[in-house]
């Protein structure tokens, strides 16, 4: 009946999260989020299958821009990723944007020992550091922020005017500000949608660089808003010039 690559809900959570199953152990399960960066374990018991394997993004970042006279550079970006299935969706949403995005697959751990490398071969204005990771709070402590922590200082170094989308679930969001991200999760401890960085990376790479980039705005874009994710004011990075080609 279950087998991996199954979609599920959780009885006991009120079937409110899709997952799909990863592994199968006796009677128990390991599960990843369809939508949410998140992992749990269930016993196949309190599983129910589902026949939506994930629900459309509907998602709009489009602007009306004056293609007639102008052309127009979006930012680059350079995506960090610990899991292939979300950092694809992410490309995928680049894609649709028009926008030049580099993506890699990492543990979390290993992101401070590669991330001056590819910064200094893409040179990207915009770097998204993102994953999996947890916060507990019976220690006050993180399974994974201190990796992004210090991927973020790395790159400051490199580039001080490079503009960071840091975190995943839960993540210690005073931490990653204050080390230098632009925009982090989570504010309130929370799960966070596979693509609310790589919302917010899109819309700055979109937005003209003599606009300020209105916070409200682009965190009202993500999932669950200024729970998830919040950040500081700074101005796009999209370029306009003249004359226009095809």
């Amino acid at each position: 009946m279950y087998k991996i690559g199954s979609y599920v809900t959780r009885n006991k959570y009120n079937n409110d999260i899709l997952f799909k199953i990863v592994k199968i152990q006796n009677n128990k399960v390991i599960l990843k989020g369809v939508d949410l960066r998140l992992y749990a374990d269930a016993d196949i018991s309190d599983l129910t299958l589902s026949t939506i394997s994930k629900k459309k993004e509907e998602i709009e970042l489009n602007r009306k821009i004056d293609t007639k006279s102008y052309f127009y550079l979006p930012g680059i970006i350079l995506h960090i990723d610990s899991d292939k299935d979300y950092l694809n969706r992410c490309l995928e949403l680049y894609k649709k944007e028009n926008i030049k995005a580099y993506g890699y697959i990492y543990d979390e751990k290993d992101y401070p020992n590669i991330i001056e490398k590819l910064i200094l071969k893409h040179n990207p204005n915009i770097l998204v550091i993102t994953g999996h990771d947890a916060y507990y709070k019976k220690d006050d402590t993180y399974r994974n922020s201190k990796y992004f922590i210090k991927s973020i200082m790395i790159s400051k170094k490199i580039d001080k005017n490079i503009v960071i989308i840091a975190g995943a679930c839960q993540s210690d969001f005073k931490g990653l500000i204050k080390s230098g991200a632009t925009f982090a999760s989570s504010p309130s401890h929370i799960n966070i949608h596979a693509l609310d960085p790589a919302i917010i990376a899109s819309y700055i790479a979109k937005k003209e660089n003599f606009e300020l980039v209105d916070l409200n705005d682009v965190i009202s874009k993500t999932k669950y808003g200024l729970d998830g994710f919040g950040g500081i004011q700074i101005y796009g990075l999209m370029q306009r010039g003249v004359p226009r080609k095809e």
